[in-house]
């Protein structure tokens, strides 16, 4: 505890709260730890195409070698707390190696990309098998989820490529302008604030203005890479970086951990690593062509949560309109393999604060399935109401500073109290980010404490 600062705040509490112990998985028709360990595969896992390893590695030409500022860069944004992969080795030791010999890890790096090939040795992962709190039953793989546990160093090249990807989808216009997500400087805010923004320029033309908030369906396990590879191709990306996308997407394998488990490495299917840096990336480029162009309104997306918001005379007119598009955003990600999450579909009616119409309960059918409309929508972080106004927000947000401060009161229990300087990093650490988060979109100006 002497060692807890504000930037480790969750330790904190996990101190606090003490550690559950493991459930060990008991599934119906999966008796021993080898049928279960291949149940929660299979359920985690479910089969689909993976892209053979190519046969032949030709080195490609002109590839821009691997900078020690390049791994310096990548190795500054991974955290040595961060849990290691299967061969237990943290990003501190490999941050040690780089300033003990800054040649080292470019060395190693170089002639991988210059061949596009990622080893087979860094695609090996380790699943962590955690029972998800709250069910009722735990005989079914549905009751579990799964942290996948990626090797550093394949975390590092993987950073380092994310890097070198971005740089060309910005020079090379291979992201949909209204995307958020994955790149530097385009977060949560920029998001949310484009789509209010857009709502009060379409009020202002004395619109009806609606939004649908759609979730794309299993998110990054829908990549297929060989459509991945020829997207980035014929956009242009270099063919030694998608060569190496193909590489490091082919023929993952994956040792689940938990109670009684065997600890074997099995072949895994996957689209996109749980936990990977370029994941993200991966998957934003791969959906960009979802986006609608829409005459009187906006798509926008941040990473796997898609917008669709459409301005008219009605609201009648706006529902037509929301379901034309979403029938033109849900045939697009058919022809990805990419589906939409329905049951969590939600719409909402926006309306100025002097309007004095009646309110409009309008619900939408998608996919025969009814959805009113909500008068609070959870986006991001932000709770949205019809008004756009923040008591809403900020009434949750208080909720969510409540239970927090709950939580660092069991840090000083009776006759072992923190010192008072400790609490107030604990206070300006946890306390304040929780409360304070959304002062950006619904407090003109800057947000002071």
């Amino acid at each position: 505890m002497a060692n807890v600062d504000s930037r480790s705040v969750s330790d904190a509490r996990k101190i606090a709260a003490g550690r559950a112990p493991d459930r060990f998985p008991t599934l119906e028709n999966a008796s021993s730890p080898t049928e279960i360990n291949d149940t929660l595969l299979r359920h985690f896992f479910p089969p689909r195409p993976s892209p053979p390893p190519p046969l032949i590695l030709p080195a490609f030409k002109d590839v821009p070698p691997v900078s020690p500022a390049e791994v310096s860069s990548a190795l500054r944004k991974s955290a040595n707390t961060s849990a290691p992969g299967p061969s237990g080795i943290p990003y501190s030791i490999w941050k040690q190696v780089h300033k003990a010999n800054e040649e080292l890890l470019p060395a190693l790096f170089t002639p991988l990309l210059t061949y596009g090939y990622h080893p087979l040795a860094m695609k090996k992962a380790n699943g962590i098998v955690l029972d998800k709190p709250g069910k009722h039953d735990y005989r079914t793989p549905t009751s579990f989820r799964m942290i996948v546990l990626l090797e550093t160093i394949s975390k590092v090249l993987e950073r380092l490529s994310a890097l070198r990807l971005a740089s060309a989808a910005r020079s090379l216009d291979l992201l949909h302008p209204n995307q958020c997500g994955s790149l530097a400087g385009l977060g949560c805010f920029d998001a949310v604030a484009t789509l209010t923004h857009e709502v009060r320029l379409l009020q202002a033309a004395s619109f009806k203005v609606s939004t649908l908030f759609l979730d794309v369906k299993g998110g990054f396990d829908n990549v297929c890479a060989n459509k991945l590879a020829n997207t980035l191709t014929k956009g242009g990306v270099s063919a030694y970086l998608v060569a190496w996308i193909n590489s490091f997407l082919s023929k993952p394998q994956c040792r689940l951990i938990f109670q009684g488990t065997p600890k074997v490495f099995c072949p895994v299917a996957v689209g996109t690593p749980q936990g990977s840096p370029i994941s993200p990336l991966l998957f934003v480029l791969y959906i960009a062509s979802l986006h609608p162009t829409i005459p009187q309104g906006l798509a926008i997306s941040y990473v796997n949560n898609l917008t669709i918001t459409v301005g008219s005379d009605s609201v009648r007119s706006n529902i037509r309109a929301l379901q034309y598009f979403f029938g033109i955003v849900q045939r697009r990600g058919a022809e990805l393999g990419v589906a939409f999450s329905v049951p969590k579909t939600e719409l909402i009616h926006w309306r100025t604060p002097k309007d004095r119409s009646d309110v409009s309960f309008a619900p939408i059918v998608i996919n025969d399935m009814l959805f009113a409309p909500s008068q609070a929508v959870r986006w991001l972080g932000y709770w949205l109401t019809p008004t756009i106004h923040s008591s809403v927000h900020f009434l949750r947000r208080l909720a969510l500073t409540k239970a927090s401060f709950t939580s660092i009161r069991q840090l000083s229990a009776a006759g072992k109290p923190l010192s008072s300087w400790f609490n107030r990093k604990l206070v300006f650490g946890a306390i304040f980010p929780i409360l304070t988060y959304g002062c950006d979109l619904f407090v003109s100006g800057h947000c002071h404490s």
